[in-house]
C-alpha cells in the first residue's frame, strides 16, 4: 500500500470514528434530558397535601421540570363518600394544569372501616378518575401509588383493608389500563418511626416515597 493510499485509509477512519462518537454523545444528551419541560401534577390525599413529598420530587427532578401538589385532605377513589377525589376543585386545577405526568396517591381513605363497605366499587370508580386524566389534551403518563402502610392510627384507618382490598384493586386497574405502578408501601413496612400518626409521613418518609417516584419516572 502507497503512503497516499495508507494515508487516505486513516484519514476515512478518522472520519468515521468522530461520526459514530458524535452521534453517541447526541443520542446520550437526548436520553438525559427527556424530562426536561416535564409538568407534574401530585394527585392524592392528605399524604400529598400535607407531606413534602411533591417538593422533595421537585428537588430531585430539578429546575427544569415542575411538579405540582394536587392532593386534598381526606378524599377517596370511592365515589359515595364525603370527599371523592374526583369531585374536587384541586381535581379540576390539576387538568388545567395540563400535566404530562400524573402521579396518583390515593386509597388510603378507602380503607376506612365504614369506608371500606363499598370496595367493590373501587375499580370502576378509579378506572372513571383515570379515564379524565387520559382525555387531557397534553397525554400524560400516569403512574398508580400503591399507598404507604398504615400503622396504629386514631382514625380508623385499616391495614388489613388497604392490603387486602385497596391495593390488589389498584393492580387491577393498572393491569386492565396498561399503566405503571409505583410500590412505596413495601419500602416503608418496616418503617412505623417514618409516620408522625401511623398515617402521615414525616421528613424522612417523605423523601422516601419521592425517591421511589423519582426511579420509576
Amino acid at each position: 500500500m502507497t503512503k497516499m493510499k495508507f494515508l487516505a485509509v486513516c484519514i476515512a477512519i478518522l472520519i468515521i470514528s468522530l461520526t459514530l462518537i458524535a452521534v453517541f454523545f447526541e443520542n446520550f444528551g437526548n436520553g438525559t434530558n427527556n424530562l426536561n419541560g416535564a409538568r407534574v401534577a401530585c394527585l392524592g390525599d392528605s399524604i400529598t397535601e400535607l407531606s413534602n413529598y411533591p417538593n422533595d420530587l421537585q428537588t430531585m427532578l430539578g429546575a427544569d421540570n415542575n411538579v405540582e401538589n394536587f392532593g386534598v385532605s381526606g378524599s377517596t377513589v370511592l365515589l359515595h363518600t364525603y370527599e371523592p377525589y374526583i369531585d374536587q376543585e384541586a381535581f379540576q386545577r390539576a387538568k388545567e394544569f395540563l400535566p404530562t405526568i400524573v402521579v396518583i396517591l390515593l386509597g388510603t381513605n378507602d380503607a376506612r372501616v365504614d369506608i371500606y363497605q363499598s370496595i367493590d366499587n373501587f375499580v370502576a370508580d378509579y378506572e372513571q378518575l383515570v379515564s379524565e386524566v387520559q382525555a387531557l389534551e397534553s397525554k400524560p403518563k400516569i403512574f398508580l401509588v400503591k399507598p404507604p402502610p398504615i400503622f396504629d392510627n386514631e382514625f380508623d384507618l385499616s391495614n388489613t383493608n388497604l392490603v387486602e382490598g385497596v391495593i390488589p384493586r389498584i393492580e387491577q386497574v393498572a393491569k386492565e389500563l396498561g399503566l405503571t405502578t409505583i410500590d412505596v408501601y413495601t419500602p416503608l413496612a418496616n418503617h412505623p418511626e417514618y409516620f408522625m400518626d401511623g398515617i402521615h409521613p414525616n421528613n424522612e418518609g417523605a423523601r422516601l416515597i419521592a425517591s421511589e417516584i423519582y426511579k420509576a419516572i
